[in-house]
């Protein structure tokens, strides 16, 4: 926190927001949903491809804000696996401007002591696109700091069923049965080592997770902003912290200002075995 006080401007509602978060409730794990270039661009009379291109700001100072909070991990979905549904010159757009990310920003990535991982498909990509993933995967391994992981040709079905053809083929190698437990299963997904997001962001408004990281975000908590993705700053991170340190997060469990069912049952049975109304 304090390294993020050092870079936020002294004084500005980044800092002051900043310094309302407790260091010791941060969530290690934040996905975002980036979603709304196209309706950036719309908005301003351009063609979608410079909302794609306006977006990268919002990357960029999102991973910075993230290595200054000092985060676990931030998962970024780029890409989906229903995308290829889009006009060929957008996609070749976006695979352009990956390519131009990485090159332009793995110094100051390496700078940040960012981890570079990539979750989906990546096979199905772009042969360029695949050599830019790997190199900067390669350049970044030995990194111990946020690990920045980009869904690109990504789907949370596609994610499970490989999952699940995993299993089955380590099954036949082994002569063994399919018999999975989810500790045994998670370890089949994309990213086993990142644990699950604790704090799921979508930007532009919309109500849902798009096959987003079904698995991983069983007991996350979800933040919708209105704010379109290419206008995205790290004052709005921060609100939805600021949101998602409010929440009770209780996993199915009761919160600590709620009696247990047992000791809360025990008067009751005890009223009602004295009652001159009780019936045998």
């Amino acid at each position: 926190m304090k390294e993020f006080l050092e870079w936020a401007k002294k004084g500005g509602p980044e800092a002051k927001l900043a310094s309302r978060l407790d260091p010791e409730k941060l969530p290690r794990h934040i996905a975002v949903i980036m979603d709304g270039n196209g309706r950036w661009a719309r908005k301003r009379l351009l063609p979608r491809a410079a909302g794609h291109r306006a977006g990268v700001r919002s990357v960029r100072e999102t991973i910075e804000a993230c290595c200054r909070l000092g985060i676990d991990a931030l998962t970024l979905y780029a890409f989906s696996a229903e995308n290829w549904k889009r006009p060929r010159s957008e996609v070749e757009t976006l695979w352009d401007l990956l390519s131009h990310y990485l090159r332009k920003e793995l110094d100051e990535l390496k700078a940040n002591n960012v981890r570079f991982q990539v979750i989906g498909r990546i096979e199905a990509l772009p042969r360029r696109a695949q050599d830019d993933i790997d190199f900067a995967i390669v350049e970044t391994a030995a990194n111990t700091g946020l690990r920045l992981n980009i869904a690109l040709n990504y789907g949370g079905r596609a994610e499970i069923i490989d999952a699940v053809n995993s299993v089955l083929a380590q099954a036949r190698q082994t002569d063994g049965e399919a018999r999975v437990t989810e500790a045994s299963f998670r370890e089949h997904l994309y990213s086993p080592d990142i644990p699950d997001p604790d704090l799921l962001i979508r930007t532009s408004g919309e109500m849902r997770i798009s096959n987003f990281l079904l698995w991983q975000i069983a007991y996350a908590e979800i933040f919708v902003t209105e704010r379109l993705w290419p206008d995205f700053r790290a004052i709005d991170l921060l609100e939805a912290i600021e949101d998602f340190q409010k929440r009770e997060r209780r996993f199915g469990g009761l919160g600590p200002d709620q009696p247990n069912a047992e000791t809360e049952a025990a008067p009751a049975l005890a009223s009602a075995s004295t009652s001159s109304d009780y019936v045998e």
